[in-house]
């Protein structure tokens, strides 16, 4: 465990995991990212721990398969009282399995084995929705040639305007808000399509793929944005050194999947 002092304005995570390993694992990163953790190994455990500290939680990390109560227990039961946001860990990367998870109300859903940053990130991301739900995102995002107005709804490169499908459009300026980031699927699925419209995830393949192309065209690099093989996308803001450098040639790829 990283030896350092914890502010109690930092924010408070509830870590419920029962693998002994991961979990010492997770509390060390957590802990050095700069969160209190709180730890817990089983599911009755969590939950106790989820009601005595719960309006003081920035975010619950929860496993699926836990002794005592499994995650999706633990979940239903924190749902009727508390509005903290919940990150599932799981095993089972089963299409049933994470609309459980969502259906119960959970935030996020990440399937072992991960990639710790890749998890680290989402932990940021939510973390910092919560603790500043009324920060407004920037109304013009400028990644080097490209220029997105979010409330025009417009792009252009080096100044030449850019025609993008509405959805292309979401999906452009939602990668492109956090370079360096890993957008699952599922996650760019609900940010742009909406949590009420049933769409089928190769949708997110092709509809990157027509945007890809129209950048290439107006004379960006096609590696502007990244397939990460088997996870999801990310937006290289080639101004931006060493955003991915943390991430293998085998996870970087964009031959894993259509576009």
């Amino acid at each position: 465990m990283v030896k350092r002092q914890i502010s109690s304005e930092q924010p408070l995570i509830l870590l419920v995991e029962d693998d002994p390993t991961l979990r010492s694992t997770l509390v060390f990163n957590l802990t050095r990212e700069g969160y209190r953790v709180i730890a817990a190994e089983d599911g009755l455990i969590g939950l106790a721990a989820a009601m005595e500290h719960g309006h003081d939680l920035s975010l619950i990390v929860l496993d699926v398969m836990l002794p005592g109560m499994n995650g999706f227990q633990v979940l239903r039961q924190v749902r009727q009282s508390l509005n903290v946001p919940v990150l599932m860990l799981s095993a089972r990367g089963e299409e049933r399995d994470r609309i459980d998870g969502f259906e119960l109300g959970a935030d996020d859903y990440v399937v072992k084995p991960f990639a710790l940053r890749e998890l680290l990130a989402r932990i940021r991301s939510h973390v910092r929705r919560h603790v500043n739900p009324a920060v407004k995102p920037p109304s013009m995002l400028q990644r080097g040639p490209l220029r997105v107005e979010i409330d025009r709804r417009s792009v252009s490169v080096d100044g030449e305007e850019l025609h993008l499908r509405p959805k292309e459009f979401g999906l452009l300026a939602t990668i492109a808000m956090e370079p360096g980031r890993v957008f699952s699927r599922d996650e760019l699925l609900e940010t742009v399509w909406g949590t009420d419209v049933v769409v089928d995830a190769r949708t997110v393949d092709v509809h990157i793929s027509w945007l890809r192309a129209k950048l290439v065209a107006v004379g960006m690099s096609a590696e502007v944005i990244r397939t990460v093989y088997g996870t999801g996308y990310l937006f290289h803001d080639f101004g931006e050194t060493g955003s991915i450098a943390s991430l293998t040639d085998a996870q970087l790829s964009r031959t894993g999947y259509p576009g």
